[in-house]
């Protein structure tokens, strides 16, 4: 078999997708509420929606497109409203896991900002083991069936990633909370202390309850929010050996993506979408922009930085990409980065990982040897929460299941 000839998808292979042992290591928790979960919920709790039923809110709310990121953003309103009690983040936590179990994803790394949630009846602690206890009923229903206690399938693993924000309002009654206690504090120093707080929790909790607490993130608007204002957190989390994940490059351009990596110690960006546009290099002191991409592409491959790619997420946020194709995806493979496709949220964006891998298919020329990759660098470059001869083991196992899957088909590498 050529494994250099791109793969030529038909609907024949999508049930093999679908099954093909898969990961999503950049996923938020609340870009994943199901619609009838949301609206029980908000039924519940006297929540105003703008409709009651799973097509009203389609219609409404979470679009097949949208307008700018500002209107992506938005559903995030709704879906927070909805998980401000301990059994509603577990029960959106536990149908997120079960619903990527569905589709083969064996691997899960949630991520949300615990900081949105806290309020008079849940502090951080309440908040992440809530969120774990979802989680982990999940994996372990899963990993009872019988083709996993035989050893036919892989099991099923997860980890949990704590998201600070770049920015932030009083969005939640932590926020405003901290807004309120902090009146002399300027924004940048006050972002940073929140971003430090949550680090310092996030370890702390992890060490005391032995949660899977995988990683620390920075989400939310780049441009006027420089990584450098979040250094002291991502350094506490980088000497307690907390990974680091960054969105980076999703907004703004290289420079930002090489902050993250410098001053945040980031093992892995999400999106990096802007990874080789010169044109958004503002900065006046790097003259020769393309060398200075280039240079920093290199030093990403090399160093196996994972970029986690979300396309239609981006195709939804990014109004100037227009097609598909047009997406940097390709320029990541010819340079041999390191990828993973992940969703980024998978009721906002209508979408699920078997999705991202057919658009991508359907978009890109990719060979089985680079598809392989992909789905292998997501195991790989995972922060599995676990020692690194275990998580060998368990990389092993589902490379030996993809390639039993696919052989003799269209995928084998």
């Amino acid at each position: 078999m050529n494994t250099d000839k791109p793969i030529r998808y038909t609907e024949d292979l999508k049930k093999l997708i679908e099954s093909i042992p898969k990961t999503d290591i950049h996923v938020h928790l609340d870009g994943c509420v199901r619609l009838d979960t949301l609206i029980d919920i908000a039924q519940q709790e006297n929540i105003e929606l703008p409709s009651y039923t799973v097509d009203g809110l389609n219609a409404l709310v979470f679009k097949d497109n949208y307008e700018n990121l500002v209107e992506y953003l938005k559903t995030f309103g709704y879906s927070c409203a909805a998980m401000q009690k301990p059994e509603y983040l577990e029960r959106v936590a536990y149908e997120m896991a079960v619903d990527n179990q569905a589709e083969g994803v064996r691997y899960l790394e949630v991520r949300f900002a615990p900081q949105l949630h806290i309020n008079k009846n849940m502090n951080m602690k309440t908040v992440l083991s809530h969120v774990n206890k979802g989680l982990e009923r999940a994996q372990k229903e899963f990993n009872r069936t019988e083709a996993v206690k035989t050893g036919k399938e892989p099991p099923f693993y997860y980890g949990i990633i704590v998201c600070a924000l770049r920015s932030f309002g009083p969005y939640s009654e932590y926020y405003a909370s901290f807004i309120d206690v902090h009146p002399y504090s300027d924004d940048k120093t006050l972002f940073g202390l929140c971003s430090l707080e949550l680090a310092q929790g996030a370890v702390h909790i992890r060490d005391e309850l032995g949660l899977p607490i995988v990683a620390f993130d920075l989400a939310g608007a780049e441009k006027g929010n420089p990584a450098k204002d979040h250094w002291q957190a991502f350094q506490f989390a980088h000497e307690n050996f907390l990974a680091k994940t960054v969105h980076a490059g999703e907004a703004y351009g290289p420079p930002s993506i090489f902050q993250a990596i410098t001053d945040l110690h980031a093992d892995r960006i999400g999106h990096g979408f802007y990874l080789f546009d010169t044109s958004k290099i503002d900065d006046k002191s790097i003259e020769d922009k393309e060398n200075y991409i280039k240079d920093l592409a290199h030093f990403i491959a090399e160093r196996r930085v994972t970029i986690e790619v979300c396309l239609t997420s981006n195709l939804q946020t990014i109004p100037t990409l227009g097609n598909l194709k047009n997406h940097s995806f390709s320029k990541m493979l010819d340079y041999e980065l390191s990828v993973a496709i992940c969703t980024d949220n998978r009721t906002v964006s209508k979408t699920t990982v078997s999705n991202e891998i057919i658009l991508a298919l359907r978009s890109f020329k990719i060979t089985p040897r680079q598809l392989k990759n992909v789905i292998v660098y997501g195991f790989k470059r995972s922060f599995f929460p676990d020692n690194y001869a275990r998580k060998r083991q368990y990389v092993r196992q589902c490379i030996d299941y993809y390639e039993r899957l696919v052989a003799g088909t269209e995928l084998e590498a």
